[in-house]
C-alpha cells in the first residue's frame, strides 16, 4: 500500500525520477574515459479491447505498452558498467498527423538521442572524455552536427547511405577504400542468431557527409566532418547472414589499431542490451506488472530501470576484479546497513567468509547474493541476475527498517 501511494504521489514526477538515474554515476565516473551507451526499447503489458491500461501501441504488433529510452555509462577500457546516466520512459499517444519531412527534430520522438546526449554532458562531467555510443537509429545527421564537442565524441552504426562531399555516397565511397587489417572476433548470441566466431576484414577513411537535401532545421551546418571504419565477413559459414558494420564517428582514425579500437568500443554496447533483458526476462521481469495506470506504468520502469543498473552492477562487481568501492552503487546509510548485515551472513568455516576488502563493491555483492539466497561456496555456480534481484529486494526492506530505528 506504501508503494501503491507512492506511485500516485503527484510530486513523484518521471522528471524527478530519471533525475535519480544518475545520482551515483556522476562520482563513479571521475577521471576515466565513459563510453556513453543509449537505446531504445519497448516493454509491453497485457491488455483488453475493453481495458487498454491507458497505453499507447508499441511498433511490434497489436501490443501496448511503455517506451524506454536509456543511457548507461561503462569504463571504455574495462567495460564495467558504471550506472545510469539518462534518458527518458513515455508511453505513445495518437499517430502524428504531420508528416514525418515536415517537422524539426525536436518534434520528433527521434529527438531523443540528441536530448538523452546532452543531459549525459551534467552528469558525466567529471568524466575525462565521453564518447556517445548508438546504434542505427542514432544515425542522425543533426545528432552529428550539435553533439559531439569538446571532450564529447559519437561513434554509431551507419543507418542511410548518406551523401558525401567526395562525390557519391557513403557505401559507394568505402567500397573504393581497399581492406588493410583482418581478424577473428566472437558474435555473441542473439535472438534468432547463435554465438560464433566471424573472420572480419577492415577497411577506414575520412569523409564529409552531407547535409540531406530534406532537412528542414536552418541553424546546421552544410557537411561534417567525420571518420569510417567499416568491418565485413567476406566468407561467412554457410547459412549465416554475413557481418557489415559500417561506423561513422568523431574520433580520429589513423591506423588499423584505432580503426579496431572503434570496432571493439561499438561492440561494448552489447552491454546495454543485457540491461533490458535483467530489466525482462532475466531478473526482474517489470512486464508482469498489473498496475492498471499508464501513468504508474510509466513510473515502475524507471524504477526498475535503476533497479536493473544494479542487479548489473552487483553481478560485475562479485569477483573483484575492477576493485570498485561500494558507494559506486550504495549510499552511506545503505552501506552502513550492510556492514550490520556481514557479520551474521558469514558461515564459520573459512570458505563460508566474505574475503573481499571491506565496503568495495564486491564485499557488498556477496551480501547481496547470500540474502537471494546464494550458498556461498566458490565452487557453486555464481550468482546470476535473478539471485541478485531477489537479494537486492530483501536488503531494501531491511534497509528501510535498519534506517527507521537508527
Amino acid at each position: 500500500m506504501r508503494f501503491w501511494r507512492f506511485l500516485g504521489n503527484p510530486r513523484v514526477t518521471i522528471a524527478r525520477l530519471i533525475e535519480g538515474w544518475g545520482s551515483e554515476t556522476r562520482e563513479a565516473v571521475a577521471g576515466q574515459h565513459i563510453l556513453a551507451v543509449q537505446d531504445t526499447s519497448e516493454l509491453r503489458f497485457s491488455t483488453t479491447k475493453e481495458n487498454r491500461r491507458g497505453l499507447g501501441r508499441v511498433k511490434k504488433g497489436s501490443c501496448r505498452g511503455v517506451v524506454l529510452h536509456t543511457m548507461v555509462a561503462l569504463d571504455a577500457t574495462t567495460g564495467s558498467f558504471r550506472g545510469l546516466v539518462s534518458g527518458d520512459v513515455w508511453t505513445r499517444s495518437d499517430a502524428v498527423k504531420i508528416d514525418h519531412r515536415k517537422r524539426q527534430i525536436a518534434e520528433k520522438e527521434s529527438n531523443r538521442w540528441i536530448t538523452t546526449a546532452k543531459a549525459a554532458e551534467e552528469v558525466l562531467a567529471k568524466a575525462s572524455m565521453i564518447t556517445v555510443i548508438d546504434d542505427r537509429e542514432g544515425d542522425i545527421y543533426a545528432h552529428w552536427a550539435r553533439t559531439p564537442h569538446d571532450k564529447v565524441h559519437l561513434l554509431a552504426r551507419a543507418m542511410q547511405d548518406h551523401r558525401v562531399v567526395e562525390g557519391g555516397t557513403l557505401f559507394k565511397y568505402a567500397n573504393s577504400t581497399p581492406f588493410c587489417a583482418e581478424a577473428v572476433i566472437q558474435l555473441r548470441t542473439r535472438d534468432g542468431r547463435p554465438g560464433r566466431d566471424a573472420h572480419l576484414s577492415l577497411r577506414f577513411g575520412a569523409v564529409e557527409m552531407r547535409r540531406p537535401k530534406d532537412c528542414i532545421e536552418d541553424d546546421l551546418p552544410e557537411s561534417v566532418s567525420l571518420n569510417f571504419v567499416e568491418v565485413i565477413e567476406l566468407h561467412p559459414p554457410t547459412g549465416c547472414e554475413p557481418v557489415r558494420w559500417m561506423l561513422l564517428t568523431t574520433h580520429a582514425v589513423s591506423d588499423a589499431a584505432k580503426a579496431w579500437q572503434i570496432v571493439d568500443w561499438y561492440r561494448m554496447r552489447w552491454t546495454i542490451e543485457q540491461f533490458f533483458r535483467t530489466m525482462k526476462t532475466m531478473g526482474l521481469q517489470v512486464e508482469d506488472s498489473q498496475l492498471q495506470s499508464a501513468d504508474r506504468l510509466i513510473k515502475i520502469v524507471a524504477i526498475a530501470a535503476k533497479a536493473a543498473a544494479i542487479v548489473m552492477q552487483l553481478v560485475q562487481g562479485r569477483d573483484g576484479a575492477d576493485d570498485r568501492p561500494a558507494r559506486d552503487v550504495f549510499t552511506v546509510d545503505e552501506i552502513r546497513a550492510l556492514e550490520t548485515l556481514a557479520k551474521r551472513l558469514e558461515g564459520r568455516t573459512n570458505l563460508q567468509k566474505n574475503h573481499h576488502p571491506h565496503r568495495s563493491l564486491a564485499w557488498a555483492s556477496w551480501i547481496i547474493a547470500k540474502l537471494g539466497g546464494w550458498s556461498g561456496y566458490a565452487s557453486h555456480r555464481p550468482p546470476g541476475p535473478i539471485t541478485m534481484h531477489n537479494g537486492l529486494k530483501y536488503f531494501r526492506a531491511y534497509a528501510d527498517g535498519w534506517a527507521a530505528n537508527v
